[in-house]
């Protein structure tokens, strides 16, 4: 699934390629949207809402778009081949030469004006995990209404604690914190909640400022050429290390499914203090 700082970057690449223009053809495979609609509407603005992402018209409809575990926008040119084949489109926008897809979304809605207001998803959202300054007040309100036996680990994942973080920072926030994803999350002081989220902030904000934008497949991409000679980001501690040595103690990392989405989670036992569990 594509974490906050993945959805950030698509924004910020689908604005710069789509914002201030006009549709002149849409289409969808969503049967419920009316895509063509859309053609004669200028794009105001396109916004990542944790792992949600809007584009904004200026009659007040907006195109939302969630991409879970498939989802992914591309940007083209007019007549420039797609990297991905043309059934798996689930969404195309023609802004004159300028072309943007979204292929393989589960998710595509057409929100009327304020409809994203009362949307069940998008209102129960906790705090942006990229929003800055981050609500840590708001985050611990929130989890104060989850079940003491919820593990650290899972409320990581709670995208109505704190939203835009997925399993990759879950895990790298966790090691940087040296908290065990097990913990239950009453039995972690106040001030160690605040240091996971932000860092799971800060590791995200730091890939987004060493990645080029993903909605730029095509070399017509708005941030192509300088733009995707950047530093790759730094490596992961612990996320897909598997039996490989801890950065930190030489420990192997583990591995272990955690919480009711048995999402795979990634820790040092020695650093994080939790033994894994032999089959």
């Amino acid at each position: 699934m594509p974490e906050g700082d993945t959805i950030f970057r698509t924004a910020r690449s689908l604005g710069q390629w789509l914002e201030g223009r006009e549709i002149t053809a849409a289409r969808t495979t969503a049967a419920a949207v009316p895509a063509a609609k859309l053609v004669g509407q200028r794009v105001t603005g396109v916004e990542a809402k944790a792992k949600h992402l809007l584009i904004r018209f200026d009659s007040g409809v907006v195109l939302h778009t969630h991409m879970r575990m498939t989802g992914a926008w591309h940007v083209y040119r007019a007549g420039e081949r797609w990297r991905k084949p043309a059934y798996q489109a689930r969404v195309v926008l023609e802004a004159g030469e300028r072309v943007a897809v979204c292929f393989n979304a589960p998710v595509v809605e057409l929100l009327a004006k304020r409809g994203e207001e009362v949307h069940p998803a998008l209102t129960r959202l906790g705090p942006d995990v990229l929003v800055d300054p981050l609500d840590l007040e708001e985050v611990r309100r929130r989890l104060a209404a989850r079940p003491p036996s919820m593990a650290i680990g899972e409320v990581l994942l709670d995208q109505q604690v704190v939203s835009g973080i997925g399993n990759i920072f879950r895990c790298e926030a966790l090691f940087a914190e040296r908290v065990d994803p097990w913990a239950p999350w009453p039995d972690l002081a106040p001030e160690t909640i605040d240091a996971l989220v932000t860092a799971a902030a800060r590791l995200m904000r730091a890939r987004i400022a060493t990645s080029p934008e993903p909605a730029a497949e095509s070399t017509a991409g708005p941030t192509a050429g300088p733009a995707t000679m950047r530093t790759r980001p730094a490596r992961p501690a612990v996320y897909g290390r598997t039996g490989r040595p801890c950065y930190r103690c030489r420990t192997p990392v583990a591995t272990a499914k955690l919480g009711q989405q048995a999402r795979d989670v990634y820790w040092c036992p020695k650093c994080q203090g939790h033994l894994p569990t032999i089959p």
